[in-house]
């Protein structure tokens, strides 16, 4: 009897297996292995050195520059309550461009490289801007099916632009769950192949008519700049990005296991380095007496969409509607680079937060939250 039920078990598992493999599930197994055998229910910040990666290497580092007054002003008691509930592992803000407060808990540190999750979008959105400058792709308006012919055969892919794709305008037929391991999210995260998640997907509305935020059109728009330049992705953003901006750290970009990074997420850098970022945006483009993006450029990512109701740009999200106007790289469970123009002043959060909740037009309330308490004790 025993023979038989271990027999019944095996033939069931070996039939789960084959299933899954044919109608392509068979990322679930990594997904298995890399949550629930390493004690964690879902992705997390440290998945990084679990994935392939290249590697974006840093140049000569310039370190962040010491406030007078650096971390001799503690953080006001709601907010370190806040952050430490929210499972902070770092927080960081710079303001003039020197470092005011830094700060760090459950073992993290300044040199601690944690998962940068969607705040990718904003940097692929930035290479792509780079690309254009350097008239590797001519424009934001120019056609998807300009690099993947087969799109002018599909239904609604001929109209699709490279802003379509950055402004979250695609019209793909996907949606955003990253709790549902039978959805493209999980796939384009644990799968082998990210041509496979999202070249597969065809459309469910006209692209340019409706905001809907999808990780798989970041994806795609990281196809077209991967053709049109001549290295690797995370090369690419090393030259443009990572060394001349004087990161102190070399990062690292998750890729699927044929090399392609996953642009629509999973830079693993330093909350130092991250900042960075927030500072270009924050001097319109330049850093170090070099200008690294067009201040056009720059303006274009942080002016938000009609579409989405004015809180997105492309690749950032926005609040003109708060007191303190703002805008920010968001990733998954609270990764922030916040950017607060009229104070001169970048926050960097990172962490796991779970308990996000949202306002009426998609956005985190805790940003706002963390901007109105740094500015009202820092400013």
């Amino acid at each position: 009897m025993l023979q038989k039920i271990l027999k019944g078990i095996l033939i069931f598992f070996a039939v789960l297996i084959a299933l899954a493999y044919t109608f392509g599930y068979d990322y679930l197994f990594k997904g298995i292995r890399e949550t629930y055998l390493r004690g964690e229910t879902g992705s997390s910040i440290d998945d990084g050195a679990y994935f392939k990666s290249h590697t974006i290497a840093k140049g000569n580092s310039a370190p962040w520059v010491k406030d007078s007054l650096y971390n001799k002003k503690p953080l006001p008691k709601s907010l370190v309550e806040d952050l430490k509930q929210s499972k902070t592992a770092s927080f960081l803000i710079i303001k003039n461009g020197k470092l005011v407060h830094e700060e760090y808990w459950d073992g993290y540190n300044q040199n601690s490289q944690t998962n940068s999750f969607s705040m990718a979008k904003g940097i692929t959105v930035m290479l792509v801007g780079k690309a254009i400058e350097q008239k590797k792709i001519k424009s934001f308006d120019e056609k998807f099916s300009n690099f993947f012919q087969n799109y002018n055969n599909i239904k609604f892919g001929k109209s699709l632009t490279l802003a379509n794709l950055a402004e979250m305008e695609a019209g793909l037929n996907w949606k955003e769950d990253y709790n549902n391991p039978f959805l493209p999210n999980a796939k384009a995260y644990y799968g082998k192949s990210l041509e496979e998640a999202v070249f597969l997907r065809d459309f469910k509305n006209q692209p340019g008519t409706q905001f809907e935020y999808q990780s798989g059109a970041t994806q795609l728009l990281g196809f077209a700049l991967r053709k049109s330049i001549d290295k690797t992705v995370a090369q690419y953003a090393s030259e443009n990005l990572w060394q001349p901006l004087g990161m102190e750290q070399n990062a690292t970009w998750n890729t699927d296991d044929f090399g392609m990074e996953k642009t629509f997420c999973c830079i693993n850098s330093n909350a130092r380095d991250f900042a960075k970022l927030g500072q270009l945006f924050l001097n319109d483009g330049e850093f170090g007496g070099k200008q690294i993006l067009n201040s056009d450029f720059i303006e274009k990512m942080r002016t938000p969409t009609k579409l989405s109701g004015e809180a997105y740009g492309s690749g950032l999200w926005i609040n003109n509607d708060a007191v303190v106007k703002h805008y920010y790289f968001r990733g998954l469970y609270g990764q922030y680079i916040i950017v607060i123009p009229e104070k001169q002043m970048v926050i960097v959060r990172t962490g796991m937060d779970k308990r996000e909740t949202f306002d009426e037009k998609g956005r985190p309330v805790q940003v706002e939250f963390y901007v109105n308490e740094v500015v009202k004790n820092f400013d």
